[in-house]
């Protein structure tokens, strides 16, 4: 600028457009220092003034803090911002927000403020999860009444989005009858759309599954096959993913807004951690926006150890428990999406000594996260980064899952069920696992259950080993606790045959969406949903 001609080089003062004095200082403290600070309120204007000075490690670290940080509440605001600017990365991870969020997000006054072409890439997509396609006319027709006399005219190139075929013909005269296309001077190009629209594609969220998942062994020994099933509707759906894609299968955790997370060594082999989260819509595992970090460095190598991920508060957390000779100890590491870093927490010493065959776990109830070793019981408070001792079990926990504010636990044996309340401190006893059949020639024995709760009830799979048989044949079961009657019922389950891996002490549940998984898995269904 100052050296080619250009008119700048003849001028005593060049104003910087579009740039504060205030902005311009953060641009020159990180020139002088190396050191950047980012914040919300902050990271577009600081993106705008990098892209303008061409420095590209202020406007790479601006893009990966926005990819960061996107949620429901900020998805709008900064696809805006990325469609503008062509920033890829933020761009795609604010359309899968929008897309999985999208009744709460059209409903905001930000939805309001998209231009008629983003509008139409959202409605248009096949990812976009709705159960009803009256929620996606009812977001356009919220768009355009926002402002009516400018918008109005888009209406006939937005309506092709839609995908009339989906809905009943009550809905469908509904909206031939609503003001907008009644009382509008195009109505009859307008109602000729909606007649003649023939998008029939489902979207993901009109056929969807509550689905507990198991790791199963793959018949050629590579890679990673899951069974996602729902053992009351006949569901059963088994998806193969390769080494690539899922290098590993511990832990793993279904985390809100139906996500689902899993740990891996990243490169394999090594003490380097990454976590993966799915993709619903792709059936694919991919890497999420989160920094790789390390197991801690006094773990020793010589003793066996558990890794678990849980999340409170929307908040995940990564917990190591060691087992040592003369007692265990537990480190956590917690992610801070702002900063991008998993911060080191307060390690729980528990002077317990543990055999191989023994088990831990860790579950996350309310605001607290519950460790159960042993006969003892530990929580992790959040909140004041401390650990307390709770009233203990009192029994060996083999299996734990939360409901509610309650805990559910049982043994090895599955010879009772013990539920604690988080909130009095409490534990009660529930009836565990009673062989149906005492006929000697049907006896199981060795159940080894695990808890998960599918549509807001009680279930427990396990292998139960037959002893009648020469082969030590074993069969997989899977029952529901009924509270009001204390009883386990047997769902009759038939499922798959092949053997598990259950890497975690409960199975993970979450909504699936059937089409994207029969796309690429196997559907061995016996029934019907």
């Amino acid at each position: 600028m100052f050296t080619s001609g250009m008119a700048e080089s003849r001028q005593k003062t060049v104003v910087l457009q579009g740039l504060d004095a205030d902005l311009f200082g953060e641009i020159l403290s990180y020139i002088y220092s190396g050191n950047l600070h980012v914040s919300l309120d902050k990271v577009q204007p600081l993106y705008q003034a990098a892209d303008l000075l061409q420095l590209d490690y202020v406007r790479d670290t601006c893009s990966s803090y926005m990819a960061m940080n996107v949620e429901r509440s900020t998805c709008v605001d900064l696809y805006k911002f990325a469609d503008v600017f062509s920033v890829e990365s933020e761009l795609k991870r604010c359309l899968q927000c929008i897309y999985r969020h999208f009744k709460k997000v059209a409903s905001s006054d930000e939805f309001c403020s998209l231009s008629v072409n983003q509008l139409t890439e959202i409605i248009s997509h096949d990812e976009l999860d709705v159960k009803e396609e009256t929620t996606v006319w009812e977001a356009v027709v919220r768009w355009v009444q926002h402002s009516r006399e400018d918008r109005l005219h888009h209406l006939p190139s937005i309506l092709p989005h839609i995908r009339f075929k989906l809905l009943t013909s009550d809905d469908m005269a509904a909206i031939l009858d609503h003001p907008l296309v009644r009382e509008d001077p195009g109505r009859s190009a307008i109602r000729n759309v909606v007649k003649e629209a023939s998008n029939m594609n489902k979207r993901p969220g009109m056929d969807t599954l509550e689905m507990a998942m198991i790791f199963m062994e793959t018949t050629n020994g590579t890679g990673h096959e899951i069974l996602y099933m729902n053992p009351r509707a006949g569901k059963y759906i088994r998806c193969r993913y390769s080494e690539e894609d899922l290098p590993s299968i511990n832990p793993i955790t279904a985390a809100s807004g139906n996500n689902i997370y899993i740990g891996t060594e990243e490169p394999k082999g090594t003490d380097q951690l990454a976590v993966l989260e799915y993709n619903h819509a792709a059936d694919v595992w991919q890497r999420a926006s989160m920094s790789t970090f390390q197991r801690p460095d006094d773990m020793s190598e010589k003793f066996e150890f558990h890794e678990f991920l849980v999340e409170v508060d929307k908040i995940l957390y990564y917990l190591f428990a060691e087992k040592g000779e003369i007692s265990t100890t537990v480190w956590i590491r917690k992610y801070d999406r702002h900063t991008n870093q998993w911060q080191e927490c307060s390690q729980l010493k528990l002077m317990v000594r543990l055999s191989p065959a023994d088990s831990c776990t860790a579950v996350s109830c309310g605001p607290h996260i519950y460790f159960l070793i042993d006969a003892e019981m530990h929580r992790y408070d959040p909140s004041q980064d401390c650990w307390c001792k709770p009233t203990p079990p009192k029994f060996q926990v083999c299996t734990a899952v939360s409901m509610g504010t309650e805990i559910f636990c049982t043994d090895r044996e599955f010879s009772k069920t013990m539920v604690y309340d988080t909130e009095s401190d409490r534990w009660q006893e529930r009836q565990g696992w009673l062989d149906p059949d005492p006929d000697p020639g049907n006896f199981y024995d060795d159940p080894l259950p695990y808890f998960f709760v599918l549509d807001n009830q009680l279930h427990v799979w396990f292998e139960a080993l037959k002893l009648n048989t020469a082969s030590k044949q074993s069969d997989n079961l899977v029952y529901v606790y009924d509270r009001s009657t204390d009883t386990w019922r047997d769902l009759e389950a038939s499922m798959p045959i092949g053997k598990y891996l259950t890497p975690d002490s409960h199975l993970p549940v979450a909504c699936m969406y059937l089409p994207c998984l029969t796309a690429k898995g196997t559907d061995l269904s016996t029934g019907c949903l």
